[in-house]
């Protein structure tokens, strides 16, 4: 007889090995990275302005712990909640939606379209830097 360490179960022992099997847990990679880049926007911008957790959370007519927890990354923020909050802070949410998805590009090792330095330089930006030099 022999237990089994996962159960605790006492087994006759049958001669042959038993494999275990573990059935992985399903990620939720890009649900979290999502919450803890969208709360880091939030708190980079809510810094900037020189202002505290207890200022916007009064402004955004949200808890002091709720909106703690969302600039955590702990709590997915609803539409309507990150609506208050971007107006709290007075900053359009398709900015900090804008950002958001740059930062899970960078952190994706992509660079946003707007943010990809060319390969070349045009001609005519060129030439027209060229005639400036030789005036």
């Amino acid at each position: 007889m022999s237990m089994d360490l996962r159960t605790g179960v006492n087994r006759k022992d049958q001669g042959t090995a038993r494999k275990i099997v573990r059935v992985p847990e399903p990620a939720h990679e890009e649900q979290a990275l999502l919450r803890r880049e969208l709360g880091e926007v939030l708190r980079e911008y809510r810094q900037r302005q020189g202002r505290t957790l207890r200022e916007v959370s009064s402004d955004a007519r949200v808890s002091l712990g709720y909106l703690s927890e969302v600039e955590r990354g702990q709590k997915e923020a609803s539409s309507e909640l990150l609506s208050s909050i971007c107006t709290a802070l007075n900053v359009p949410l398709s900015h900090v939606l804008r950002l958001v998805a740059d930062r899970i590009d960078f952190s994706q090792g992509r660079v946003p379209p707007h943010m990809r330095v060319p390969d070349s330089v045009p001609e005519e930006l060129v030439r027209a830097e060229m005639s400036k030099l030789h005036r």
